[in-house]
């Protein structure tokens, strides 16, 4: 099979604006969500795993949740903020293509692990006496690794078929970072093979994924209208309306924006932005303001003294 020429070819980031003044502001207000994003997902990390009370199945897979926001904000924001400082804003091909198949990773996988946290509160919402044996170790342990592992295999096919592609200029990327559909745009081959993978791609993810959250808190919502206890009630939609609020971040913003086809208009730049930007630094805002047991615990481990060996 060919390989395309992206050895060869340099693309160019538009980015958000051409107005040094507006572009400084920027750099101060995208600084700021990088350092809360990076500080807010690793204290929700390690909270999960220094407090003994968290170590259930919920939280277990809230904390690759936390890890992959860490690394998903990591992928764009630093080279956004080497953009906005710097006077020509292009970028290798290789780089970019780089960008763009950890972008599709880390998008596939945190998919698969949120419809994975739905069926985590299924199980514990409507079947609550065979919850500690359904959501045992071993099978957390293989729905986590099959989430990672999907998202890799989904990365490498979308990637290897991109690589196929000719672009004979000019290659200006009309986002402020490397993402498969403003760089398919600028392809001067077919790429309908490419297309075709990535609307696969998100109606098996996608979609099966959202039929599959759609069940799970279908089930769920009729569990806790069934309950005669209003405290019951209550406390189940306490502890889900934090992943409701995650998966509506996530998916209002991500699936919309790989479904549509590709303009480059200002639009898609906010899509973009929701769900690679915002969701990584709202998400541990979610779990942690919506959620007692997490309050909890981080009291905890902020409270226990230091312990001073010899």
């Amino acid at each position: 099979m060919e390989v395309g020429n992206i050895t060869t070819v340099t693309f160019v980031l538009l980015g958000l604006s051409n107005n040094p003044q507006i572009q400084a502001l920027l750099f101060v207000l995208f600084l700021g969500i990088y350092l809360l994003t990076i500080l807010g997902n690793l204290a929700m990390l390690l909270v999960t795993r220094a407090d003994s009370h968290l170590h259930t199945p919920m939280y277990f897979f809230l904390s690759h949740l936390s890890f992959l926001d860490a690394f998903y904000s990591s992928i764009i924001v630093p080279k956004l903020l080497e953009n906005l400082l710097s006077k020509w804003k292009t970028v290798s091909s290789v780089e970019c293509f780089t960008q763009i198949s950890l972008v599709i990773f880390s998008g596939a996988t945190e998919t698969c692990l949120l419809s994975v946290m739905a069926y985590d509160r299924f199980q514990a919402v409507c079947h609550p006496l065979l919850y500690v044996v359904a959501m045992n170790k071993k099978l957390c342990t293989g729905l986590v690794v099959a989430s990672w592992a999907i998202g890799v295999g989904t990365s490498l096919v979308n990637s290897i078929l991109l690589a196929q592609q000719h672009f004979c200029g000019p290659n200006l990327v009309r986002s402020f970072a490397c993402e498969l559909p403003p760089v398919l745009l600028l392809t001067c081959s077919d790429p309908y093979v490419s297309v075709a993978s990535n609307l696969t791609t998100m109606a098996v993810l996608g979609l099966g994924t959202f039929v599959l959250l759609l069940g799970s808190y279908t089930r769920i919502i009729m569990t806790a209208l069934g309950i005669n206890s209003a405290t019951g009630r209550r406390k189940i939609f306490s502890t889900c309306s934090s992943h409701l609020l995650v998966i509506t971040n996530f998916y209002g913003s991500g699936v919309i924006r790989y479904m549509t086809p590709a303009s480059g208009s200002a639009l898609e730049q906010v899509l973009s932005m929701q769900y690679s930007v915002v969701t990584p630094l709202l998400n541990p805002l979610i779990y942690s303001l919506k959620n007692q047991e997490v309050k909890a615990a981080l009291r905890r481990v902020l409270a226990r003294k230091p312990r001073l060996t010899l």
